[in-house]
């Protein structure tokens, strides 16, 4: 019988070798970012990228609702491709194949919409008001939710975790208050699946959320770490539009808040510009809350004054809050607020309102000031009582309480005192006591006719 010597390579070569076989095989694989997996919802009727990573100059197939489109990956092993105008429905399978494949199931198509902001949009649904009626109600397998989970990063990122999440009792309480009583909203008017993205990190500051590259900062020092980290992986992923819930945290100091006025429309433009997209986009305008004085009237100023950007708008909530709460529980009718200018403006449903009153001009005339409006839908209307809220000031810059009267769409303040009016503000402090509506039940947003330091 004959005996053979086995020639053993040393132990250290093994291992090399091994892991090079093991990089090797997982290049070679087909990958997705997290955002595409099962349950997810794609968005209908215009482009809806699907995209990942495979080797270089690997063929890849994308098949989903019958239809089929083939790429090749480029030479980094980026690979893409679009299916225009999908369908509202599903279920669907979606089959990505190169040299594997993967399988993902119970994909549908409809709304897709992306929250993001600080705790105000993260708060999760049982933490808000009526919960266990709202768990009750939440079996609703066409709602899906994707949670970013990763945090924020010095460089950007190409993918982010998560998994998305079929709306049920078992899952609804940690889903965001705000972006699920929104989509739900929509639902009940729309009739189509809706996808709901939430990306948001409590106490975060809008300077953390835009792109590094669009601010004059210094490096390091955390700017766009949020989006480097969970807004830009999910970027191309098709999106009908973008709700955001945030400025708490850049009211805590009054230079802080003035600087929100670049920088929160920067925010909206560069998004817009990373997904190549005039995207719908809209925010809650901070509500009434005892604590931030000047800072938080500076913030809602310049959430007010970012509607001059083309598809935007505004939940007004100056009325719904909670004097000694940041965090006010009524999620519901802020919901239902942004959902009005949604379904109003992104959809083309007639609707009572799609906003409270703004205010568009003023004339000062000798002894009063007349104010006009927007979105006076119904007429204005004084709620419980004689009208609130106004304050005035002639050239001595001196603040007085005044009389408000509503003319048709109009307001005429004034103040005996006051034979010379050259400002006038509403609802002016952090917590107001004001009562200005429009017949659809909205209130009217703060604001100021001067920009007084």
């Amino acid at each position: 019988m004959k005996h053979y010597s086995e020639k053993r390579l040393p132990k250290h070569l093994v291992i090399i070798i091994a892991l090079i076989a093991a990089a090797n095989h997982a290049v070679s694989e087909v990958r997705l970012p997290a955002i595409i997996s099962d349950h997810m919802v794609l968005q209908q009727g215009k482009a809806a990228p699907i995209w990942g990573r495979a080797d270089p100059g690997e063929e890849v197939s994308v098949s989903i609702a019958g239809r089929t489109k083939t790429t090749h990956a480029d030479s980094s092993g980026n690979w893409s491709i679009k299916f225009k105008s999908l369908r509202a429905g599903g279920p669907h399978q979606l089959v990505v194949k190169g040299k594997n494949e993967i399988l993902i199931s119970d994909v549908l198509v409809g709304e897709v919409w992306l929250g993001s902001g600080q705790s105000n949009m993260a708060q999760p649904a049982q933490e808000a008001r009526d919960f266990e009626t709202t768990k009750a109600e939440s079996d609703q397998p066409r709602i899906r939710m994707f949670k970013v989970e990763s945090g924020g990063a010095t460089n950007l990122l190409s993918d982010c975790t998560g998994t998305w999440k079929v709306c049920s009792q078992e899952t609804i309480g940690r889903f965001s208050a705000v972006l699920y009583f929104f989509g739900r909203e929509l639902q009940k008017s729309l009739n189509f699946p809706m996808g709901l993205i939430n990306s948001s990190v409590g106490g975060s500051v809008v300077e953390s959320w835009i792109p590094p590259e669009a601010q004059n900062a210094a490096p390091g020092d955390g700017r766009g770490d949020l989006f480097n980290g969970k807004i830009g992986p999910l970027i191309p992923y098709s999106i009908a539009g973008a709700i955001w819930y945030q400025g708490e945290a850049n009211a805590r100091t009054v230079e802080q808040a003035r600087v929100y006025h670049e920088h929160f429309p920067l925010l909206i433009q560069n998004w817009r510009k990373h997904w190549d997209e005039t995207f719908p986009f809209a925010w809650v305008q901070l509500p009434n809350y005892k604590e931030r004085a000047e800072g938080w009237c500076l913030v809602r100023e310049g959430q007010l004054k970012t509607l001059n950007l083309p598809k935007t708008g505004m939940a007004i909530t100056v009325d719904i809050g909670q004097s000694g709460n940041i965090h006010p529980k009524n999620k519901q009718e802020t919901a239902r607020r942004l959902s009005l200018w949604a379904l109003g403006t992104v959809y083309g449903k007639k609707v009572p309102s799609i906003s409270g009153p703004l205010p568009t001009s003023q004339q000062f005339r000798t002894g009063e000031v007349v104010l006009n409006f927007s979105h006076a839908d119904g007429g204005l209307v004084a709620k419980e009582g004689e009208l609130k809220g106004f304050i005035l000031a002639g050239r001595d810059h001196k603040w007085l309480p005044a009389q408000a009267k509503i003319k048709g769409k109009q307001v005429v303040v004034s103040n005996p005192a006051v034979k010379h009016p050259v400002s006038v503000r509403y609802a002016w402090q952090d917590d107001p006591d004001c009562n200005l509506y429009n017949g659809a039940g909205l209130p009217a947003s703060p604001f100021r006719t001067d920009d007084w330091k």
